[in-house]
């Protein structure tokens, strides 16, 4: 197996995998287990860093240009996404299946880990 590792402020190392970059050895491991699943038929749609809007981007109200063309309002406020490690559709269960490799549960996590169950109706599966 080729890969390769560099740190970050939590203690974990990145690591590249055919091409692929992955926020720790954990992760990568668990893509490979994964994968494996996939391939027993055991989960299906396998999908990395699955993006979920918590609260979108919040705008200055619309106005009107000179022509007569809408400018949209100025950008107050960037939208709140949580990042999934990996989704899939668990075949035996026959839900999907919202999975995060934690090492550490960070104040930020916590708060969008509680967001996406009650907006979305997703529990995480921490690994």
């Amino acid at each position: 197996m080729a890969w390769r590792s560099y740190g970050n402020k939590y203690g974990n190392h990145k690591v590249t995998f055919e091409g692929m970059t992955f926020d720790s050895k954990k992760e990568l491991y668990r893509w490979l287990d994964l994968k494996t699943l996939e391939k027993a038929g055991k989960i299906y749609e396998l999908q990395r860093q699955v993006k979920f809007v918590l609260v979108p981007a919040q705008y200055e109200p619309d106005t009107v240009g000179p022509r007569g063309g809408k400018i949209r309002g100025k950008l107050i406020e960037k939208e709140l996404a949580y990042y999934a490690d990996f989704v899939y559709f668990d075949e035996e269960t026959q839900q999907t299946v919202v999975e995060d490799a934690k090492g550490i549960r960070t104040p930020e996590y916590v708060i969008k880990r509680k967001l996406l169950l009650w907006l979305k109706g997703y529990r995480i599966r921490e690994v």
